[in-house]
């Protein structure tokens, strides 16, 4: 697929999420095969560019290219700055953040909120592809700030003449943050009204609902949130179902085993030991999920404090689940996995 002047080997992307969609996932969900992969939002306050959080979120070390760094904020001239600094800073493709329905983000104006003042989106848009005539700018967006005001279509319709050169938009309202099922209507009356390449994104979580709405929509990609966590194999999936129409059998515990032991490994290195082991348990515990035996699992891994023994409690559990489980469950275990 063509996106931004890149050409991407398909269309399944990995939304960007706040506190998770760090180095360490990116890679994970490429080796997997997502097209692209967006980091997770970076503040364009330059005050902050100094602190851990955000010289960690800007580290694209050994990344597989193209690097599509995601900047939020409400300044016109900060966001300038902020898109100069990550392009300075490896970023392939600057992605603007009019998406995130979160409080703290909202409460400054930014994020999904910016979507209530549409002269202000003209104005961070048109600043932002200006100071980065070379580098592509992308916009994810929602659907409008609540049911009563969608105004998808004229936000879409601002960004294709800012010189957006791709839009995802996420099929809810900021008041809907992630309550409710996700709505594809709004995004195929987007579709009618621009050219630029259109992203879907909303409730993702299987190949065939992904096919489903790109016919719903006429998107030209998907883009897969919440339904990555612990299953970075979806986008294989969904990329493999899309191209053949056949459906790739799940992953053995054992792939699974091999897949979320790589990943906690490249979360120590990334992190170090401490923090490494503190932000790899909510990565363990998706990887985990649905699997007979995991709750005691995850209360034992809470208590492990040592890389070493977390990737031990990990190889332990993929290999023999049925240890977790109390002793007379156990011998229902092989019809609960089968389920």
């Amino acid at each position: 697929m063509q996106l931004a002047g890149f050409h991407l080997r398909n269309n399944v992307f990995l939304a960007p999420m706040a506190g998770v969609t760090d180095r360490p996932f990116r890679q994970i969900a490429k080796r997997m095969g997502a097209g692209l992969a967006v980091s997770e939002m970076v503040t364009s306050n330059a005050l902050l560019y100094a602190t851990d959080k955000t010289r960690l979120r800007t580290d694209h070390r050994g990344e597989d290219g193209p690097v599509s760094v995601q900047i939020a904020g409400s300044d016109p001239a900060m966001m300038a700055d902020a898109a100069r600094h990550n392009r300075d800073h490896g970023a392939d493709i600057i992605d603007i953040n009019m998406g995130c329905p979160a409080k703290k983000v909202c409460n400054v104006a930014a994020g999904s909120a910016l979507l209530r003042d549409e002269g202000l989106v003209a104005r961070i848009l048109e600043a932002v592809v200006a100071a980065v005539p070379d580098t592509p700018v992308t916009l994810k967006c929602r659907t409008g700030w609540d049911r009563d005001t969608r105004n998808a279509v004229r936000i879409a319709r601002i960004a294709e003449g800012a010189g957006i050169r791709a839009l995802a938009l996420h099929g809810r309202t900021r008041a809907d943050r992630y309550m409710g099922e996700a709505e594809y209507e709004t995004i195929a009356e987007v579709r009618a009204h621009i050219a630029i390449p259109l992203i879907a994104n909303g409730d993702i979580d299987s190949a065939r609902k992904a096919r489903r709405v790109l016919e719903l929509t006429g998107a030209d990609a998907v883009m897969i949130g919440r339904a990555a966590q612990g299953r970075p194999w979806i986008f294989a999936e969904v990329a493999h179902y899309l191209a053949t129409g056949q459906e790739l059998p799940a992953p053995t515990l054992e792939e699974r085993r091999r897949i979320c032991h790589g990943h906690v490994l490249d979360i120590h290195a990334f992190y170090g030991p401490d923090k490494g082991v503190r932000i790899a348990r909510k990565h363990i515990g998706w990887y985990v999920q649905g699997i007979p035996g995991a709750h005691a699992f995850r209360q034992h891994m809470v208590l492990l404090d040592d890389r070493h023994a977390q990737l031990a409690a990990v190889d332990h559990f993929f290999r023999d689940p049925e240890a977790w489980l109390p002793r007379d469950a156990r011998r229902d275990f092989a019809e609960e996995l089968a389920a």
